[in-house]
């Protein structure tokens, strides 16, 4: 198999990104030919709507998981933040290479840090998860909804229709963009997005080539502990739409995990820690924690309507 075709989001930070893992694959095989088949997602059609409102962010890998199905593509390559917690049956994960940042940054339009910002100050975000953890620590701003790429959104900055916006490091990281003044938020003043940072190769289930060749850029740190996150987002039946954060890190040669449920307005956090070494049950035995701290019941109000 030298001739392979790859499925990717049409956005510059999807193209990057399978580039950079097109590139890893031919620094292997030199004689490897990678054809790009470019998807247009829901997700990127849909720009007015914020994505809790329409199905959250499962919605920009729906058709590129079809096309996988269907064998027009053999491999695609997702951010991991964006795939929900379950798949389609006869996909799989072949491989996540090495994590690039994980945290989340927060840019102003003066430079101020979040805990600087004055109140009433405006925050575009179209995540709950961020949106949650914001009000949580600053209660006194507005965050309000902001859609579109990287680009996009530092435009709507910089024009002044925001105060300041929140995004992942990992994209700027990618793009080489740079920003003149941002706060990277640790993840104790904002847990990311389970998988955020790390890249998701998926495949078909049977191709057994091909996942012994996408087994070359698994990096196994990483891969378990995007394992351990998922687990625990598998455990609240959840999306990446819904308030749920997680990140695990390796420490002393165990899985240290820290998981959040929160309410999108700030008022009802949810926190836990799990410690192990076996990723699946890391994840569930956190799950069960915030599951006995009522994590279940506020995700059904949410996702109901009730809170936010």
């Amino acid at each position: 198999m030298n001739a392979i075709v790859v499925g990717t989001r049409r956005s510059q930070l999807a193209l990057t990104q399978t580039q950079w893992v097109i590139d890893r694959l031919q620094e292997m095989d030199p004689n490897l030919h990678v054809s790009l088949e470019k998807i247009v997602t829901k997700g990127d059609r849909i720009l007015d709507v914020t994505l809790s409102k329409v199905g959250g962010k499962g919605l920009f890998v729906k058709e590129i998981e079809q096309a996988l199905l269907e064998k027009r593509i053999d491999f695609a390559v997702h951010s991991m933040k964006d795939m929900p917690g379950e798949m389609p049956d006869g996909l799989t994960i072949g491989a996540i290479p090495i994590r690039e940042n994980p945290h989340d940054c927060f840019i102003s339009q003066d430079g101020r840090a979040l805990k600087e910002m004055p109140a009433g100050a405006v925050v575009g975000t179209s995540s709950l998860r961020r949106q949650s953890q914001i009000l949580s620590l600053r209660p006194d701003l507005v965050v309000k909804p902001i859609r579109g790429n990287l680009g996009t959104r530092l435009d709507k900055l910089k024009n002044g229709t925001f105060d300041a916006i929140v995004l992942a490091v990992a994209g700027l990281a990618r793009m080489n963009m740079s920003y003149d003044q941002f706060d990277e938020l640790s993840v104790k003043e904002m847990l990311p997005a389970v998988g955020q940072g790390a890249l998701a190769i998926q495949c078909r289930a049977d191709d057994a080539a091909l996942i012994e060749r996408l087994a070359q850029i698994n990096h196994e740190e990483t891969a378990r502990a995007v394992q351990a996150e998922r687990s625990f987002l598998q455990s609240f039946q959840g999306g990446c739409h819904l308030p749920v954060a997680g990140y695990a890190e390796w420490m002393n040669g165990e899985i240290q995990l820290s998981g959040l449920i929160g309410d999108p307005e700030g008022k009802q956090m949810i926190y836990g820690a799990a410690l192990g070494t076996d990723p699946v049950q890391v994840g569930k035995k956190l799950a069960q924690e915030l599951q006995e701290q009522g994590a279940e019941d506020l995700l059904d109000r949410v996702r109901n309507g009730l809170v936010g």
